[in-house]
């Protein structure tokens, strides 16, 4: 399981926390949260408090989605629509918060309210925002795709979330800058990922071009689209899906990921005694299950944490969970990558240190390798307060593909 590192200034004393309003605070580029009510609404919460903290998006959430609800209904479309684009950034962060809590009875209830914010905010915004399914596996994945104004065919970015992200987080990360330059934007939840993982119980899986292909087949058979000109766009854990696909889907123009992710597996291994790694790799699962359970009776919190983040997944069992894990490794085929490939490469990388770098030089003919330091107040994971900064570099990279 990934630690965080610690900055000079700390918004909590518990460095999860801190990372999360860091996170928040930076989305005020796009209009997605207001600093002040941000940290009102956490500035009583103690740093082991999980409930309070839970209690302090979901109350935000819900306070700010009731704003938005009032504007609607006194005929304020644009006081609406910047409520509700708050209201699903706060609700989401509260998703998230059900982790830390004894039980998952919150989850989907406030999953369904951050949506029915995303949802209000679409309908009530002054963007041309099209509902799309695409055809997954005799089902459908939900996307929305985000329409520049303009006629004719335009380029288009293709976003790709991490492992717990939230629809809004695409739209600071992503699509709010696409659309400054006149590119459509699409986003959609794939397997593992919020409304498929939370509403349809579907795990997520290590071969992504599965995904992606049906996504840009989709995307590509729309009028309104240049089918000559489409990138993609991975944040976070999409570091790992976006290479994995590119390995064997070749049709975008250009990609991002930020950062760039080889082996996800790194991240959850790093907080594993490599006494505990060394059963593993014997293939002692039992004696594996036995001492991280043991370990996880200990600290109650930690257990939850893990809960959480093998739920995506679909695993039971300490050993199983972790092997599924390293199963999402691109190393092995990297080399195949054509798509000229921009990395995002953090000072102070939490979760993937050095694998930005390592992904470039697996890809070297094809790889940007793009550094953001601390001193520009661009460090740590997809620089959570230099949204501004990181959406300059990628897109004026993007232009030059886009463009052309």
């Amino acid at each position: 399981m990934p630690t965080h590192a610690t900055h000079p200034f700390r918004f909590s004393s518990e460095a999860d926390h801190d990372e999360v309003i860091r996170s928040t605070l930076g989305r005020t580029t796009a209009g997605a949260a207001d600093v002040g009510e941000v940290l009102a609404a956490v500035q009583g919460v103690r740093g082991k408090d999980h409930d309070g903290w839970f209690a302090a998006w979901r109350g935000l959430g819900d306070r700010v989605a009731a704003q938005g609800d009032a504007a609607a209904a006194g005929g304020h479309r644009a006081s609406a629509a910047s409520a509700y684009l708050r209201a699903s950034a706060y609700l989401a962060v509260a998703v998230n918060a059900v982790a830390a809590l004894e039980s998952d009875d919150d989850l989907l209830p406030t999953f369904r309210a951050h949506r029915r914010a995303w949802d209000a905010w679409v309908a009530h915004s002054d963007l041309d925002v099209v509902p799309v399914d695409v055809p997954y596996e005799g089902d459908a994945l939900p996307a929305f795709l985000f329409r520049a104004p303009g006629g004719g065919a335009q380029p288009t970015v293709v976003a790709v979330n991490g492992s717990d992200g939230s629809l809004t987080s695409l739209w600071v990360e992503c699509v709010a800058g696409a659309l400054r330059r006149g590119y459509h934007a699409l986003v959609f939840d794939g397997p593992g990922q919020q409304s498929m993982l939370f509403e349809r119980a579907v795990p997520f899986r290590p071969d992504w071009e599965k995904v992606l292909t049906p996504v840009l087949d989709v995307v590509l058979a729309r009028p309104e689209v240049d089918a000559e000109h489409v990138a993609v766009y991975g944040v976070s854990q999409a570091g790992y899906w976006v290479a994995r696909a590119l390995a064997f889907e070749h049709r975008p123009v250009a990609a991002v990921v930020d950062p760039g992710v080889v082996d996800v597996a790194a991240s959850w291994e790093r907080a594993i005694p490599g006494s505990l790694l060394t059963l593993l790799d014997k293939d002692e699962d039992h004696a594996f299950d036995r001492d991280m359970a043991l370990g996880m009776r200990l600290s109650p919190a930690t257990a939850r944490t893990w809960r959480f983040r093998a739920r995506p997944y679909g695993t039971e069992g300490y050993a199983a969970t972790v092997r599924e894990v390293r199963r999402y490794d691109a190393a092995d085929v990297a080399a195949r990558i054509t798509t000229p490939l921009l990395v995002t490469d953090p000072e102070g990388e939490t979760f993937w240190p050095g694998q930005s770098r390592r992904l470039a030089a697996l890809t070297p003919e094809v790889s940007t390798l793009v550094p953001f330091t601390a001193a520009e107040g661009a460090d740590g994971h997809c620089q959570p307060l230099a949204r501004a900064l990181t959406e300059q570099r990628v897109y004026d990279w993007l232009d030059g593909y886009l463009r052309s």
